[in-house]
């Protein structure tokens, strides 16, 4: 009853309690499906279409939204920010990815499967983003290896605005980072429901 009352606000569960079994293979699995995924997808379309620039397969509904394959490269990071960047971004996925191990397993936050399973997003869309910005791919231009993301996913809405190129990665990431706000919004929400001191009882008497 403890560990659930403590749960249900967000507080770490003591040290010494032991986490479910289930945890680390959901954890694991996600990752391993996620990062299967994501580079699967990325040599699958860059194999198919070649270079980036190149695109194929588009769907549309008129005026509303365009879809299609587009292989680009990117050096930054979501929505292209930070190009030229790739380095820094693989420092930062690296402890990012060491610092959920810790988070999980170590601080025992695992207990909230809704954490595990964001953070497993997390963790699969870093991953699978820094294998290519080691340079892991193959991909090579003039300089060596290119260290870039593949990004192939395109949407264009309402003829007027492109969304930023992506790939299953990033859609992890955003995933995780939706799933992380709401589970602090939900306990914050709790945590102040508890602390809020309730109405005090009325002491009037009733009248004659």
């Amino acid at each position: 009853m403890r560990t659930e009352a403590r749960a249900e606000v967000g507080l770490t569960p003591g040290a010494d309690s032991r986490l479910p079994t289930n945890r680390y293979w959901v954890y694991a699995l996600l990752v391993v499906a996620g990062v299967a995924w994501d580079l699967g997808s990325k040599e699958w379309v860059f194999r198919a279409l070649g270079c980036p620039g190149q695109s194929a397969w588009e769907w549309h509904v008129p005026d509303v939204v365009r879809f299609r394959l587009h292989t680009n490269f990117n050096r930054g990071a979501l929505w292209g920010l930070g190009q030229g960047w790739a380095p820094l971004f693989a420092t930062l996925s690296t402890v990012a990815v060491a610092v959920i191990l810790y988070v999980l397993f170590i601080r025992k936050h695992a207990h909230s499967l809704w954490l595990t399973v964001a953070l497993g997003f997390v963790t699969a869309g870093a991953l699978g983003n820094l294998y290519d910005r080691l340079g892991l791919h193959g991909w090579r231009d003039n300089d060596g290896p290119v260290h870039a993301v593949r990004d192939f996913l395109y949407f264009r809405f309402f003829e007027t605005f492109d969304w930023a190129i992506f790939n299953f990665a990033d859609s992890f990431l955003v995933t995780g980072a939706i799933m992380l706000v709401l589970h602090s919004m939900k306990h914050e929400h709790a945590a102040s429901a508890k602390l809020d001191p309730l109405p005090a009882p009325s002491t009037s008497s009733p009248r004659a």
